[in-house]
């Protein structure tokens, strides 16, 4: 019978209370307070107690509980948890997991430590799965998949592969297709398991499944698989390697953590952090990763300096022109953010992104005139009710409308180049095209300051 999951609300009181149990050593108390708790609201509870506390719950639950929390654990704490368990103990629980989720642990364990583990290793196809995956890049296919699946010969009657089935899907948790497969374990296709219970028993399989399924490669970088998976829809991908012999699989949930880090790179780079940081990395390591744009950002601000000195003339005759500097700054700033961020998310995606450059920065001219407009008639309008300045008026709101021009025509040319030579073009928003924007918007208001005052 399955097991009931309990919603669990993670708050003082019990913790409290757990930690009085753990105190006590009440080992009955926490088995049941932990009946039926997801592994990822245990491992919440892990963090919070400490290690050494970990370890006496560890050991009071389950094996196939405690491996999947092993597995769902922050990588540092991960590794600092697994000190205190032994050689024996690490095996056991990597010999319970999805290979693929054996090989990640095994892949952040330092060379000997990973051997020592897997000779303890009594599983000897297990063994041989894990020492196959730990020589991908954890970053491609090979490094994603599992090599847990089902498959079935093309010359097996129907009886046959519902026998194999059962045995071949005893220790895997999800059977989402059964693969097809010839003689030499090349891939042929797929059938689904509604199509094996339908048909008579003495029809071949080569008869009933389904060929030209999608596969990738063990090579393929673990973005494009995700990509894949997305545009097509799929909960599972097989994964050949060059010879097309079927070596594993990937399924939904091997992606989700690709497609997260993917989405946390291009979030740290859009906020100009220029590599993979986390809050509890040393002080160094932090300040290393923020510097490079911050001293970006401070230079476009020292040469900003120079162009409002250079027109400081301008700024004593009509001083209220100062007065609206942050606004034309912060607008060009925040369109071009928007216009990169929309060029960012189609390349990324890989779809929806087969317009030409001319009609793409056609599009974009229409967009900002729109937007443009708009804003520079709700600034003419602002500025005459609250300032009577008819000039400074016209002077801001043309000013206004080329700034949210440019910086549309920036946020959405830089991209594009940048993808064109290979560079990631998340690189291109934060700090560059804030700090770039910035000193267009007043060189561009200032000019046409000088112009329409005739200064």
């Amino acid at each position: 019978m399955e097991k009931k999951i309990m919603e669990f609300e993670f708050s003082k009181e019990f913790l409290d209370r757990f930690k009085l149990a753990l105190n006590d050593r009440d080992a009955a108390y926490i088995q049941n307070s932990l009946e039926g708790v997801r592994s990822a609201d245990i491992c919440e509870i892990l963090t919070e107690i400490g290690i050494e506390y970990g370890k006496f719950v560890f050991d009071i639950l389950s094996p196939d509980i405690a491996a999947d929390i092993l597995v769902e654990l922050e990588e540092d704490f991960r590794m600092e948890f697994m000190e205190y368990f032994s050689i024996n103990e690490l095996a056991h629980f990597i010999e319970i997991l999805d290979s693929d989720d054996g090989a990640d642990i095994l892949n952040e364990m330092s060379f000997q430590l990973r051997e020592e583990i897997l000779e303890q290793i009594n599983n000897e196809e297990k063994a041989g799965h894990l020492l196959d995956l730990i020589r991908y890049d954890e970053d491609v296919a090979g490094g994603l998949m599992a090599k847990e699946l089902v498959k079935a010969r093309e010359n097996w009657s129907v009886k046959r592969c519902i026998e194999e089935i059962k045995i071949q899907a005893e220790h895997i948790e999800k059977i989402y297709s059964v693969y097809v497969v010839d003689q030499q374990d090349r891939l042929k296709g797929r059938v689904s398991l509604k199509r094996i219970l339908l048909a008579k028993d003495d029809k071949k399989v080569a008869e009933i499944f389904e060929e030209n399924i999608i596969s990738v490669g063990t090579f393929l970088e673990g973005q494009e698989v995700a990509n894949i998976m997305q545009k097509y829809d799929l909960d599972a991908v097989p994964v050949v390697n060059v010879r097309g012999k079927l070596v594993g699989r990937i399924t939904i949930d091997d992606v989700v953590d690709v497609i997260t880090e993917s989405a946390e790179e291009e979030r740290q780079l859009m906020s100009g952090v220029t590599s993979d940081v986390e809050e509890d990395d040393g002080v160094w390591v932090i300040s290393k990763a923020r510097l490079p744009w911050l001293i970006i950002g401070m230079t476009g601000g020292l040469i900003a300096a120079q162009i409002a000195d250079y027109y400081s003339g301008t700024l004593n005759v009509i001083a209220r022109l100062s007065l609206f500097i942050p606004l034309i700054m912060a607008t060009g700033g925040n369109v071009g953010i928007q216009s990169s961020a929309i060029v960012i998310q189609s390349l990324a995606g890989k779809n929806g992104f087969n317009d030409t450059l001319g009609n793409r920065l056609l599009k974009m001219f229409f967009v900002a005139m729109v937007n443009g407009s708009i804003l520079s008639l709700m600034v003419f309008g602002a500025i005459l009710l609250l300032f009577k300045d008819q000039l400074l008026a016209v002077t801001a709101s043309i000013a206004l409308l080329n700034v949210v021009l440019l910086s549309s025509f920036m946020g959405t040319i830089t991209p594009l180049l940048l993808d064109r030579f290979g560079v990631n073009p998340a690189i291109a928003s934060g700090p560059f095209i804030t700090t770039a924007n910035d000193l267009l918007g007043l060189t561009v208001y200032f000019s046409i300051a000088v112009f329409l005052y005739h200064l």
